[in-house]
């Protein structure tokens, strides 16, 4: 029907909370933590959209991304102005990649990543 979440693993909650929150603009549904895990459990939404899942976990190993290995390799975010977008990430901090035209559709897209090098790509509607 469509995908309902996706779970994120991260190696510091409160930079990876602030992250999500703070600069990628998503909503805090809910936080828990769950004492028998040593967790935080943070439920984040685009407007009232449950997308992801973030996680904490006591010393998670990292993630490898370079070279690109088998499993999810990147979260996609759809966005009216990739240009702006680009831009305000900018100024928030990160570290984006050029602006690229998918050869099969003509739309922009870029990426930069999250607080653990998880790629993130923004994406023309």
């Amino acid at each position: 029907m469509k995908i309902h979440h996706i779970a994120i693993i991260c190696s510091d909650y409160e930079v990876s909370k602030k992250f999500y929150t703070e600069v990628m603009g998503l909503n805090i549904i809910r936080e828990v933590y769950r004492e028998e895990r040593q967790s935080y459990k943070l439920d984040l939404a685009i407007g009232e959209h449950y997308v992801i899942e973030l996680f904490s976990f006591p010393n998670p190993p990292e993630r490898p991304s370079r070279p690109e290995s088998c499993g999810l390799r990147h979260l996609a975010f759809s966005v009216e102005n990739v240009n702006e977008k680009r831009e305000e990430l900018i100024n928030k901090g990160l570290n984006c990649e050029e602006i690229r035209i998918d050869e099969f559709t003509g739309k922009e897209f870029f990426f930069t990543q999250d607080p653990d090098k998880l790629p993130l790509e923004f994406y023309e509607m």
